[in-house]
This record gives structure tokens, sequence and C-alpha cells, in this order.
């Protein structure tokens, strides 16, 4: 990110930089074989963390500055952009991930499962004992059990894949104004929580039976709508300058809806939301003395 340069060029290096910082999480899946769902779940609240730490200081906060030529109703254009955020990604979650569930069922469907798999970290059912006969309303039963917690995975994928959007958008708008500090630190932040988010999706994948090549190329594939949200957010932002607070205050409430209806439910489903939790306050930190040590 070279301050010299043009907003295009700022916006497309930070969201090459944000999608390779995915990709690089995502490759971890090839050093995490054995990975426990425990190291899943840290990964994801780190990464709700930093977005939450994100949306305010790095998006909301630039929002409000932003309007502050609207007087009393300064305040309104981030409203409305928060609340259309969380819209967003709640209509997207609603009517878009039932083609995507099945596509990433079939892909995922396997026998060669990790160690982040329904032996250990995701058991089939509660207090059920592997060794015992199976018989075949058990077999059913895990079998159902085994589709809903691949289509939960499905749509948490999905839900990754679309606050991307957002995140993109939030680097290309960032670029647009004349604070090129928020903006780097910005594209900074959301590469670190990208990390986390890239194993988010590869590890699950490759605990469901995918080859470790196909999980990684799912992982890294989420964050490639961040370059091109991000250049077409950047140019309609540059063309259009009172649409900034409410593209800011549009990709923090969807990133801000993302953490609260998808990541955190997530990690409260297997006994480690102490641990989660605990790491969604040091993302939070790390985001928050980034932001506000570099602006």
């Amino acid at each position: 990110m070279i301050e010299s340069a043009s907003p295009i060029v700022q916006a497309t290096l930070g969201t090459l930089f944000t999608w390779g910082v995915t990709a690089l999480g995502s490759a971890l899946v090839f050093c995490l074989p054995g990975a426990s769902r425990i190291v899943f779940d840290i990964a994801l609240g780190f990464s709700a963390g930093v977005m939450l730490a994100a949306s305010y200081w790095s998006l909301l906060a630039p929002a409000i500055e932003l309007s502050e030529g609207y007087g009393n109703f300064a305040i309104v254009p981030s409203l409305v952009g928060f609340l259309l955020g969380g819209a967003f990604v709640y209509l997207s979650d609603r009517f878009l991930p039932q083609d995507t569930v099945k596509i990433l069922i079939s892909k995922a469907d396997g026998s060669d499962s990790g160690s982040f798999s329904s032996q250990s970290d995701l058991p089939l059912s509660d207090g059920a004992d592997s060794r015992a006969p199976l018989t075949n309303k058990s077999i059913e039963q895990r079998e159902n059990e085994r589709q809903d917690r691949t289509k939960r995975i499905a749509l948490l994928i999905l839900a990754i894949t679309i606050h991307n959007i957002p995140e993109g958008l939030a680097v290309g708008v960032g670029f647009a104004t004349d604070n090129f500090q928020n903006a780097r630190n910005l594209a900074i932040g959301i590469g670190i929580q990208n990390f986390p988010e890239g194993l988010a999706v590869s590890l699950p994948l490759r605990a469901q039976g995918m080859s470790p090549w196909k999980a990684f190329f799912w992982g890294q594939l989420s964050g490639m709508f961040e370059p091109i949200a991000g250049i077409l957010g950047c140019l309609i932002s540059l063309q259009a300058t009172y649409i900034l607070p409410y593209a800011l205050a549009f990709a923090a409430g969807a990133m801000v809806f993302v953490v609260m209806d998808d990541i955190i439910p997530e990690v409260q489903t297997r006994g480690n939301h102490r641990a989660a939790s605990w790491a969604v306050m040091i993302g939070f930190c790390v985001m928050m003395t980034l932001d506000v040590t570099l602006g």
C-alpha cells in the first residue's frame, strides 16, 4: 500500500493483501491435519474480536466524522448504513444458501475425516458410546446429525464468503477518503482477521473428508471477492463522495451481524465458549491497539 499512489491502486493492493492473507490462513490445512475443534473455535473467536473492533474504529467512527456536516442529523447516515449492512447479510443468508449448501455437502462427503471429526470434537450424540453396536436407528440418527453438521459448516462458509464482500467494499471506500492511515489500518486489520477465517473455511472441509488441496482452494476462494468489491467501492465512492458515510457504516453493520448471527453461535456449540470468548477479547485488543497506535 503506497501512500502516493492513486486511490484505485491503493484499494487494489489493499484488497489483494487481504485476499493473500486469507489464502495463507487456508494453507494451514496442510500443517494442521489433526487440529482439534478448540483450534477452530479460538480462530473464529479471534476473528470476531478483530471484526468488532474494526467495525467501530475503522468504519463507524470515520462514518460519523464524515457526517458532521449534517448537523443534528449527523448520526442518520451511520444508522441507515449500519442497519442496511446487517439486512444485507441477513437476506443473503436467508435466500442464497440452498445451492451452496448442496454443493459443499456433495464435495465434503467422504470417509477420510481428520482429527477435527465426529469421533472426538464433534460428538455424534451426547453421551453416546461409539463402541456400542449400531442399530438401523442409530445409523440413521448419526447420518442425519452428520448432514446437519455439514450443512452448518456450509452455511458458516457461505457467511464468511458473503461478509468478505462488504469487507472488500470497506477497504475500497477507506482508500477513497483522504485518510490513508485509517484505510491502511483497516486493510491490515481485515487481513489479520482473514487469516483465521481462511482456516475456519478449509479446516472443517478437510475434517469432512475433502482433500487438503480442495479444502485450501475453497478457503482461499472465500476471499476472492474482496478485490472486486474493493475496486468497485473505491470507484463509486470517488464519483459520489456523499455515499462514503453510508458505505462505511454498511460495511460495519454487515461485519457486526456476521459476528453475532454466525460466528458467536457457532463457537458456542461444542463447549469451547470460554476459550473462544477470551479469543474475542484478544482479537478486539489487537485491532484496537493497531488502530489507535498506527492511526
